[in-house]
């Protein structure tokens, strides 16, 4: 049942969009990204300290430039230009692209039922956000395709890695140089973008701070530490179809927080993904229960 612990990181992560806006709207992606990769990479290290060896440096710097520095200011942008639930719905495209690089990089052809059940998750998602009845920011849906390309290939990269490298060195290692990657572009755009930063800085609040505690501690130090324990256990595409529980984070937390409103007729649709994601899994569980079951 991995199944069931890869939708609590993709729980976390559905959050952010709802957080930032909530707590830390109008912050800039960049500053946002340095703050919610090093404090949660640093407390790691406090926690069980760890050192990288030579080899270990290059490979460890790549994950968290693509996993880390690019996804965290691609998520922020995103949360800064889209709607929560629209950010949220939109990586359900996650297990198809993740089903097609893992067939052309791998040669590892999907079953039928998880090519069907991904093109339902794509269908039941086209119906719940209708994008012709939504104006979207062109910006926030660019930001969105890079964001599912770097989940795919970070996670093929994380799963390769942790074959030679413990599993808490490479989660502490790619959040600690994933902010260092981004603090030098952060100056430079904070040099361009003076006003943003400043307002941001001296403005900041309560409301401020447990955002940041959320979207640094739990969202990453949490979700990430259980992410990348889950994915040298699990295919790319088995944990990309617990990412069900995203949409389910964004959808219950803009409802929250941004008092967003739904129809019955979308909610049923939601239920409709939950099960479409999960039945790949039942199945295969059922499957392997009836063999266990049978006289040897």
């Amino acid at each position: 049942m991995n199944i069931i612990f890869a939708m609590i990181p993709a729980f976390l992560w559905g959050t952010t969009y709802s957080a930032t806006q909530y707590t830390l709207d109008g912050w800039p992606p960049l500053l946002l990204g340095v703050l919610r990769a090093l404090p949660a990479g640093l407390l790691l290290l406090l926690i069980k300290p760890s050192l990288p060896t030579k080899a270990s440096w290059k490979p460890l710097l790549l994950i968290g430039t693509v996993n880390i520095g690019v996804f965290f200011c691609c998520i922020f942008v995103m949360a800064q230009t889209l709607p929560s639930a629209i950010s949220s719905v939109g990586m359900m495209g996650v297990p198809v692209v993740a089903m097609l690089i893992h067939w052309i990089v791998n040669g590892v052809k999907p079953s039928a039922l998880k090519v069907m059940c991904g093109i339902g998750l794509l269908v039941f998602a086209w119906q719940l956000f209708n994008p012709n009845s939504i104006s979207l920011n062109g910006m926030g849906l660019f930001a969105m395709a890079l964001a599912m390309l770097c989940l795919i290939i970070g996670s093929l990269l994380t799963q390769k890695i942790g074959k030679n490298i413990h599993w808490w060195t490479v989660v502490t290692w790619q959040l600690l140089f994933g902010g260092m990657v981004l603090i030098p572009v952060a100056l430079i755009h904070a040099s361009m973008h003076t006003d943003a930063y400043v307002q941001a800085i001296s403005a900041f609040s309560w409301k401020n701070m447990m955002g940041l505690l959320w979207v640094s501690g739990f969202n990453t130090a949490l979700g990430y530490g259980l992410y990348v324990w889950l994915i040298q256990r699990m295919s790319i595409v088995d944990f990309t179809f617990g990412g069900i529980a995203n949409p389910i984070a964004g959808i219950s937390c803009g409802l929250v927080l941004l008092n967003e409103s739904y129809t019955p007729e979308q909610f049923i649709l939601m239920l409709a993904m939950v099960v479409t994601s999960l039945l790949p899994q039942i199945i295969h569980a059922r499957q392997q229960a009836k063999q266990t079951l049978q006289p040897q």
